[in-house]
């Protein structure tokens, strides 16, 4: 779906193990703007029915507060366990804010979770996608508009480079992450880079954060609190952006030729949606809002 002046944050995903409601209590109300509960990953396999037991109701506990977005990662669509995890959730009576499919292969997959959403009649439902198997990346620009429920795709790195063979380094994925940023940019949706795994590894994180922002990721996922501040501030525009931004939509309002002269440069409209955006993440921030 298309960004607009109602931009949502999405800088940051933090993913809370389906056991641990405690921390997922903790996590909403800290810096992140997404808090998404997992089933998938960060629940052993004995354990995946006791996790959805107990985080299904913490999905929708308003008691516990937080300002961030909530979501909920279920097991992959096409595994027994995730389709009764979309059952439970649509049994539950009251529509799950945000999904991610995890595992996916096809956009087929993806109408899948969104017919029966319809059927339970979820309207509000969001869907995330994750684009993690040699299948998913073929099919990444069909996946991205299989449904107009989603607004966010995911980019899963150590799925991928366990298929491939290759290891996780920036370089060694950077054609896989292509294809994801092209059919996320195609499609108008935000996209959220892997989380990075040592989370004592600041210089790291800073340094993926930024090449990731730069290829035109969004965000990135976080697996700890303590790599929010710097994810938030490597997607968050600095002063010299919003200043730079300020000066293009200005110059291009004031011209009537649908192109605008700035400091020698041609200021065409993708580079004034581009600033538009930049400027309505910017209005977010400083209001306080996700």
């Amino acid at each position: 779906m298309p960004q607009d002046s109602g931009q949502t944050l999405r800088r940051s995903l933090l993913f809370t193990p389906g056991l641990r409601t405690d921390r997922y209590a903790k996590a909403l109300s800290g810096p992140a703007d997404m808090v998404c509960i997992d089933l998938e990953d960060g629940v052993a396999p004995d354990f995946k029915i006791e996790a959805r037991d107990k985080a299904i109701p913490a999905l929708f506990d308003a008691a516990l507060g937080g300002s961030a977005a909530r979501a909920m990662r279920i097991n992959p669509i096409k595994s027994q366990l995730g389709m009764r995890d979309l059952l439970a959730l649509c049994d539950f009576g009251a529509p799950p804010p945000a999904l991610l499919l995890p595992k996916i292969d096809s956009p087929e997959e993806v109408r899948w979770a969104a017919e029966l959403l319809d059927e339970a009649g979820y309207v509000a439902t969001r869907l995330m996608v994750i684009i993690e198997t040699g299948r998913a990346l073929e099919a990444a620009l069909d996946i991205a508009v299989a449904s107009d429920r989603i607004d966010t795709m995911l980019f899963g790195a150590a799925d991928l480079s366990a298929e491939f063979g290759s290891s996780l380094d920036w370089e060694a994925l950077h054609y896989a992450r292509g294809r994801a940023v092209h059919a996320a940019s195609s499609a108008g949706l935000d996209l959220i880079d892997v989380p990075s795994l040592d989370i004592k590894d600041e210089d790291g994180l800073k340094r993926e954060a930024g090449l990731a922002q730069r290829m035109g990721f969004t965000g990135k996922a976080a697996i700890h609190p303590v790599q929010l501040p710097p994810i938030n501030e490597a997607f968050s525009p600095n002063a010299e952006t919003i200043d730079f931004a300020r000066r293009v939509i200005e110059a291009y309002e004031q011209s009537d030729a649908g192109v605008a002269l700035l400091d020698g440069k041609v200021v065409e409209m993708p580079v004034v949606r581009t600033m538009r955006r930049a400027l309505a993440i910017a209005d977010k921030i400083a209001a306080g809002a996700k």
